[in-house]
């Protein structure tokens, strides 16, 4: 695969990248159907389904982002990937987990770089770009928790 997987939307088959980026960054990827959508290149994922709820041509979670170097993960999309994950997790405490749902970015202990999913005792809170001993974060603005 070329360094930028973004140039390999189109070229290769959705699900086959998708589950390619899951399994090398992060050690596993769910049997599940992935489609890669629009100019921002997000992930939908979804199991086949008989019932037809609705006819707007859109199945499936926001899984996930396609970047320049890997895959994002949504908070949804760790909480699917997280549980059999086998590298690139990283556990907060209560106070950096805290924090990092306020949308801060925190300091961890080791100097890891790339995409990794953010734990926090049994909960997946998403993912974080980790640079240099710290976590980038992406929580949604919209789905930051308020310190007081």
């Amino acid at each position: 695969m070329a360094e930028n997987p973004r140039k390999e939307i189109g070229k290769t088959n959705d699900a086959e990248l998708v589950k390619k980026l899951l399994l090398e960054n992060y050690g596993y990827a769910p049997e599940l159907i992935y489609e890669i959508r629009g100019n921002h290149q997000k992930v939908y994922a979804y199991k086949p389904c008989q019932l037809r709820i609705s006819d707007t041509g859109r199945r499936g979670v926001y899984f996930g982002r396609i970047e320049s170097d890997g895959i994002r993960l949504t908070i949804e999309g760790s909480f699917l990937v997280g549980p059999k994950a086998t590298k690139n997790v990283v556990e907060l405490d209560d106070e950096k987990a805290r924090r990092y749902l306020a949308g801060e970015n925190v300091e961890i202990e080791e100097e890891l770089y790339g995409w990794m999913i953010v734990k926090w005792r049994s909960y997946f809170l998403g993912s974080a770009k980790a640079k240099g001993g710290r976590l980038i974060n992406y929580v949604p603005k919209e789905r930051r928790l308020r310190l007081e």
